[in-house]
């Protein structure tokens, strides 16, 4: 899992994506992506684009290693001051159908 393939569209929505995580302090927040900029990236996936990745402290809280999509979308976070911050708080979840809705939740903090 080291190419990396979907590096240009998550830095492309990052800045969308920070606005939900602070957003997601209220309610869940959804956004929709392109589905033909990941075709686009990687073709031969054959629909594994659908994730679900629990981000705290820079680490995925569940297990992302079958999905490249996550890997990556976690690496962009990693790289951001503004996203960093938040995951040093607070659990995000960070949800992809098969549609490319993507829902982010902040959960509960676990005490």
């Amino acid at each position: 899992m080291d190419q990396l393939i979907y590096t240009p569209i998550w830095n492309k929505y990052r800045p969308a994506i920070l606005q939900l995580m602070v957003a997601a302090a209220q309610s869940p927040q959804q956004y929709k992506l392109s589905a033909h900029e990941f075709k686009g990236l990687n073709p031969k996936e054959k629909g594994g684009y659908s994730f679900t990745l629990q981000a705290f402290k820079g680490r995925a809280q569940n297990n992302i290693k079958k999905s490249q999509v996550a890997h990556d979308l976690l690496n962009v976070l990693e790289q951001s001051k503004k996203a960093s911050e938040l995951m040093e708080i607070d659990t995000y979840e960070f949800k992809m159908d098969k549609q490319f809705n993507l829902v982010i939740t902040k959960l509960e903090a676990t005490v």
